[in-house]
């Protein structure tokens, strides 16, 4: 693999090979946070990816969101998105995290978590299955090798 594309640097083949992923739940019903963790069990096998979950935004790649963006919630996610290092990806996963769905008219709902971080992929469903978020992923793999490509053309 590194033979076919020299100009791929040791960390970013390692990014591309093995995003690690941060699960960020911003209140709502918690279904699609169980389906997230349905995707990491051994059924999914996820790990074929190179995917791995971690705990602290400082060594995540990718931030899987799930939950409406609330006003309490807001400052949170937009701290742990800070706390990520360059390149870093999100992952809107569920109709609350894409557009605030059925909470988006309450006081304390901002909509989806776009409001407050930028959003690279959205997996939308009330809850999306764990098949569905490995294809947001993948897609997200995708956007993740054009942005390199893209920054080495330059």
């Amino acid at each position: 693999m590194v033979a076919r594309t020299p100009h791929l640097s040791l960390v970013e083949w390692a990014r591309l090979k093995s995003p690690w992923i941060l699960h960020f739940n911003s209140g709502a019903c918690n279904a699609c946070d169980i389906e997230v963790v349905a995707l990491l069990t051994p059924r999914y096998d996820v790990e074929r990816f190179g995917i791995l979950s971690k705990a602290t935004p400082r060594h995540a790649d990718i931030l899987v969101a799930t939950g409406p963006a609330t006003r309490q919630a807001a400052p949170r996610l937009k701290s742990i998105y800070e706390q990520m290092p360059e390149p870093k990806f999100v992952i809107a996963v569920g109709t609350c995290a894409c557009s605030g769905a059925p909470f988006k008219k309450c006081y304390n709902v901002l909509k989806g978590i776009e409001k407050v971080v930028p959003v690279d992929v959205y997996v939308p469903g009330c809850p999306p299955k764990p098949e569905a978020i490995i294809y947001g992923i993948t897609k997200l793999f995708e956007k993740m090798e054009k942005a390199r490509d893209w920054s080495n053309e330059a």
